[in-house]
C-alpha cells in the first residue's frame, strides 16, 4: 500500500472523533434532562456544566476534522 493509502486510512479514523462528540453530547444531553426533571430548582447550574461539557466535547470533533482536513491536503499536495 503506498503512503497516500495509509494517509487516507488515518484520515478516516481522524474523522471517528466525530462519532465520539456525538454520542457523548447525547448521552449528556440525556442526562441533564433527567437531572432538571428531577430537581427543576437546579437547571441554572445544570445548564452551565451541560454546555461547558458539550462546548470540550465538540472540540474534539473540531480538532478530528482539522486532522482529517489536513492529512487529505497532504494527500492532493
Amino acid at each position: 500500500m503506498t503512503s497516500a493509502g495509509f494517509i487516507a486510512i488515518a484520515a478516516g479514523i481522524a474523522v471517528l472523533a466525530g462519532i465520539g462528540a456525538g454520542v457523548s453530547t447525547g448521552n449528556a444531553t440525556g442526562k441533564a434532562v433527567e437531572a432538571i426533571s428531577r430537581q427543576p430548582e437546579a437547571s441554572g447550574k445544570v445548564t452551565t456544566a451541560l454546555l461547558l461539557g458539550n462546548a470540550f466535547a465538540e472540540a474534539t470533533a473540531v480538532y478530528g476534522l482539522l486532522v482529517a482536513l489536513m492529512l487529505i491536503g497532504k494527500i492532493a499536495g
